[in-house]
């Protein structure tokens, strides 16, 4: 596949036998099954590997110089009809979903650009959970979520989940870091009144620093709750195939949102807290510091790559008190993210319990003393 596809319908064209796979054995339309990394007819249960060319296994890394082609593609709630090529039936969906099952005959499609410049996904990181796994990993979260109300603990069933592949964007970069700031050592002091006192002195520290950043995760989607897809993550985005239509077979996709440009700001950002954080790891260990103070940093970036990778999420929905709570279980790992009711009588007692073992810890300091 190109690094840019400039015609996505010729590619759905192509793709319509590999989606739209039947069954040689009873017709039905194939999917792709995560038990065995395949495709699985849900009919009679046949099988069947997908082909991939031997030595391309895994999405090519591409440099960020030569994606400068790639406008950002925010489609808003832009809606396209598309028929479906089997049973002839009109659909309308989001303009960002790249595929769909047709509700009136079951086939699975991959459908045309929203946008022309369009860049095609590179990989793919194929679902390893089945919705089942799914429902019983969710049970199991909530389960364990104790500020949640025991009701709604054992009435919360979760709606039929929904398997999509999200778009990411992963950025490869090399970084080479000057910086400067202070480093403090602290001394506690004995005052003559018995009570303590601690006393920091403080030291100039410059340097530099090199770190290597792989795979800097970009979610590029606008349509779902971020923190939530945060909370699923990480993904290991180096268990990645080379992107083939028959990955996403069964379930929806979505194109990207957020384009290269603006997610390339988005990861520098991102790279920088991290570069703080080592950096500053960094002079505690190096100087046996206790603690550091105006840091300044001055870096400068290499060697940059990306990848555009789809990745597996399970979403689904469960009902308490006449009010819906979403959730999402990462379909590679199994993680799971939401939100939950909130017991306010349990809060109650966590803050009542934690408040009287802090006095008693307090009384049985100056009992020592």
């Amino acid at each position: 596949m190109s690094e840019f596809d400039t015609n996505l319908d010729a590619q759905t064209t192509d793709t319509l036998e590999e989606t739209d796979k039947k069954c040689p054995s009873c017709g039905g339309v194939m999917d792709f099954d995560p038990a065995t990394g395949g495709l699985s007819c849900p009919y009679c249960g046949h099988t069947e590997e997908i082909q991939t060319r031997e030595g391309n296994e895994a999405a090519e890394e591409l440099a960020l110089e030569d994606a400068d082609k790639v406008e950002n593609c925010d489609w808003g709630v832009a809606k396209k009809t598309v028929i479906c090529k089997a049973c002839g039936a009109e659909s309308v969906y989001d303009a960002l979903e790249i595929s769909a099952v047709c509700p009136f005959c079951g086939s699975n499609q991959v459908m045309e650009a929203a946008d022309q410049n369009t860049m095609a996904p590179g990989g793919v990181v194929p679902f390893q959970i089945s919705d089942k796994q799914a429902s019983d990993l969710f049970k199991n979260w909530i389960r364990h979520k104790w500020f949640c109300p025991k009701m709604a603990k054992e009435s919360a069933k979760a709606k039929n989940f929904k398997g999509i592949y999200l778009p990411f964007w992963t950025f490869d970069a090399l970084t080479k870091s000057q910086y400067s700031g202070e480093y403090g050592k602290d001394k506690v002091l004995k005052k003559r009144d018995g009570k303590t006192e601690v006393k920091t002195t403080w030291y100039s520290v410059r340097g530099e620093h090199e770190q290597f950043f792989d795979d800097e995760l970009i979610c590029a989607t606008t349509n779902h709750n971020q923190s939530m897809i945060r909370g699923v993550e990480p993904f290991n985005t180096a268990d990645n195939k080379v992107y083939k239509p028959e990955y996403v077979a069964g379930f929806a996709a979505e194109r990207y949102a957020v384009g290269i440009k603006d997610a390339w700001q988005m990861a520098k950002q991102s790279i920088k807290f991290k570069l703080h954080n080592s950096i500053q790891k960094r002079i505690i260990s190096e100087y046996h510091a206790d603690r550091v103070r105006n840091l300044q940093i001055n870096s400068t970036f290499s060697k940059l790559t990306y990848k555009y990778l789809l990745l597996p999420v399970w979403i689904s929905s469960y009902k308490y008190k006449e009010k819906v709570y979403q959730f999402m279980v990462n379909g590679q790992t199994g993680k799971v993210s939401g939100k939950t009711p909130i017991s306010i009588p349990k809060i109650i007692i966590t803050v009542v319990a934690v408040v009287l073992i802090l006095i008693l810890i307090g009384m049985l300091g100056q009992y020592i003393g």
